[in-house]
């Protein structure tokens, strides 16, 4: 077989390692604060402990173990009796103390899955592992990237920042799933209270890409363990969003394939992300587990975790909260995932319907608001505090106070823009509706003035009848209900 088609007739298999930042106030082994300061400077959120200066001991956060629970029970996974703390041991200028306390042979977490939809087929991604750690420093590679920076600059502000890093089973057959994969764990540690995907670094990815022959793969997709063992693979670092782990992964895959191509083998290597540049870089040889000379963290005692999973209740997830709108509130399948989409939007929708009839309040929040803030890169989250603003809104087009298209072309954008309630827009814009007599008059003088228009429309032309409910609507102002002055116009003309 030639080289050309040795690399073609190859699966790709991927494994990822994702570490998050835990939402916590203090940092996981001290009282530091996780919360950044605009006008910080570098290296001023440190103490003794997360800088590894003699003497100073940890002193675990309850708040991270409670989280990293809550993540457990997430994708099901096995909390066991107790739980272990290690030393990694390994130097690299942005670990202060030389090694990282994380856990090895006992981690909180063990097994566990998560379901993805993969365009359109649903599947399950095995999960090995999920344990707690702290965060090293940041690097600043001053001048460019790692390969041409000048110098490089370290800060310690995010060092001891507590880590879930979740580990998964080499289920991944394409750079697409990772992406996949990545958005639904954002989601459900989004549902949990647990992450913030707008904090810098809060999700960063290691993940390791080999090629295995295609005829290895079973049809549900399984790779013998022995097939796996005897291949080479890339462990792809610096990878920081869910755009750029498909980026990233196959570009990794591209290089990989061409290797084999030239007749070259595949080297076991630990290689960088340049996002920048969009290529990955040979950093240094992979290591192996035991070049970090795991041995327990003696001055952190075992932890005793048992009944901490049946006294630390999570929310409904959101492919439960998915079904329950669609059942509850008969949405389809397309608005019951946007309106689900993060728990704030889930939440929001919610007060919105127990006021409202649930198609008008999918209406109005899946299509009018979120597009509107999608528009404006804005999140839900910078107006949930106006939902009675939005309530008022719908209820004022619900009352045919205003007509539907100016509350949503008009009112909705200006209180978007200025930040005003819908009340004023109205008056100030003069949108109320028009009564009756006005909108009636509006459409004897619209027939009376355009006798072309009303001549077509006799002879069938279906878009007279349109060009006389514009013809009413600029005399009043946008203010009359489009569907009232068709059936007045209608009345009139077939009458």
């Amino acid at each position: 077989m030639s080289t050309q088609a040795a690399a073609e007739e190859t699966a790709v298999v991927i494994g990822l390692e994702v570490h998050v930042q835990l939402e916590t106030d203090t940092k996981i082994f001290c009282g530091c604060s996780t919360e950044p300061d605009d006008d910080e400077g570098p290296n001023t959120r440190t103490c003794p402990t997360c800088l590894g200066l003699p003497g100073a001991l940890p002193v675990l956060n309850e708040g991270a173990v409670e989280a990293a629970v809550k993540i457990g029970k997430a994708i099901d996974a096995d909390i066991p009796e107790t739980t272990t703390f290690h030393r990694k041991n390994y130097y690299y200028p942005d670990l202060p103390k030389n090694f990282q306390i994380t856990q090895y042979d006992a981690p909180i977490c063990a097994g566990g899955s998560l379901d993805v939809e993969v365009e359109s087929d649903r599947r399950t991604v095995g999960i090995t592992r999920a344990h707690l750690e702290e965060d090293p420093g940041s690097l600043q590679h001053a001048g460019g990237s790692i390969e041409s920076a000048t110098h490089t600059l370290v800060n310690y502000n995010r060092a001891g920042t507590p880590l879930m890093e979740i580990v998964t089973e080499p289920d991944f057959r394409s750079p697409a799933e990772t992406r996949a994969f990545l958005a639904k764990l954002s989601e459900v540690l989004e549902y949990l209270g647990v992450f913030d995907a707008t904090r810098d670094g809060s999700l960063r990815v290691d993940a390791n890409v080999s090629l295995v022959p295609a005829d290895e793969v079973a049809a549900d997709g399984s790779i013998p363990d022995a097939v796996l063992a005897g291949v080479n693979r890339a462990e792809v670092k610096n990878i920081s969003s869910h755009r750029g782990a498909e980026r990233a992964l196959a570009y990794e895959v591209t290089r990989q394939r061409n290797r084999l191509r030239r007749g070259r083998e595949i080297e076991q290597e630990t290689r960088h992300w340049d996002e920048g540049r969009g290529v990955t870089v040979s950093m240094r040889s992979k290591e192996a587990e035991k070049d970090y000379r795991y041995f327990r963290e003696a001055d952190l005692p075992a932890l005793e975790v048992s009944d901490w999973k049946a006294r630390i209740p999570i929310p409904e997830l959101p492919d439960a909260r998915r079904e329950r709108f669609r059942e509850e509130y008969g949405l389809d399948r397309e608005a019951a995932s946007k309106l689900t989409s993060t728990k704030s939007v889930a939440d929001f929708f919610e007060d919105v319907a127990s006021e409202f009839d649930p198609d008008l309040a999918a209406t109005w929040v899946a299509d009018n608001l979120l597009g509107e803030l999608n528009y404006r890169e804005m999140e839900i989250t910078d107006v949930e505090d106006r939902l009675d603003e939005f309530t008022r809104l719908i209820a004022l087009v619900d009352g045919d106070e205003v007509t539907t298209k100016n509350a949503e072309e008009v009112v909705l954008r200006a209180m978007l823009d200025d930040g005003a309630d819908p009340e004023t827009v109205i008056d100030r814009e003069g949108l109320g509706t028009a009564d009756t007599g006005e909108v009636e008059a509006a459409v004897a003088a619209a027939i009376e003035e355009n006798p072309d228009a009303v001549a077509d429309y006799h002879d069938g032309d279906a878009g007279a009848i349109n060009f006389l409910v514009g013809q009413v609507m600029a005399a009043t102002g946008g203010s009359a209900d489009p569907g009232q002055v068709n059936g007045l116009l209608r009345d009139r003309l077939d009458g």
